[in-house]
């Protein structure tokens, strides 16, 4: 009983170190391990040689509802789908693995990661709960996340009708100079 308890906690602590590494909350720490909070701060300080960051987790579904979220979340909805439908591993495992893809993917086109692990890790709880589904785009057919009682039979992507202002908050770069 002995073994299974040290090999119990090697793999707590491997899924924590995980986690931290992803940058995860201690709430989300705290969540998905079973290791006491205060050996979870140890283990924080000691991996990011800082002490975790604080206050409240995202809580709302409308973040995931703007468009460049939107798109991101569905992308990675769509990573994690395949992942837990591919693999028999833990919801945990699967959203580690997912999360890693996603930024692997965001990289190789030369984005920026808008989902952060602790938001990747909130969205799967959402669609644990029902809050969220997804529903295919009426012009693309790619599915993306929505509220899960939205009316989605017409249903157009951000991507297939992207807002006037997207893309748009950033400073343009200075022109050059003409001589």
């Amino acid at each position: 009983m002995r073994n299974k308890s040290v090999v119990t906690e090697a793999r707590e602590i491997r899924v924590a170190s995980d986690l931290i590494g992803l940058d995860a909350r201690l709430q989300v720490l705290e969540s998905e391990t079973q290791l006491s909070r205060e050996r979870l701060l140890r283990l924080y300080k000691e991996l990011r040689g800082k002490s975790p960051p604080k206050g409240m987790l995202p809580f709302s579904t409308d973040w995931f509802m703007t468009w460049q979220p939107n798109t991101h979340a569905s992308l990675f909805m769509a990573i994690y789908d395949h992942i837990d439908k591919a693999c028999a591993l833990e919801e945990v495992e699967v959203l580690i693995k997912a999360y890693r893809l996603y930024l692997e993917q965001v990289g190789q086109l030369r984005l920026t990661a808008v989902l952060s692990f602790t938001r990747a890790w909130r969205l799967v709880k959402f669609f644990d709960c029902g809050m969220l589904t997804t529903a295919p785009c009426t012009r693309c057919r790619a599915p993306f996340v929505v509220h899960t009682h939205e009316l989605v039979d017409r249903f157009i992507c951000g991507l297939c009708h992207m807002p006037s202002r997207a893309g748009k908050t950033r400073p343009r770069p200075a022109a050059p100079l003409m001589n």
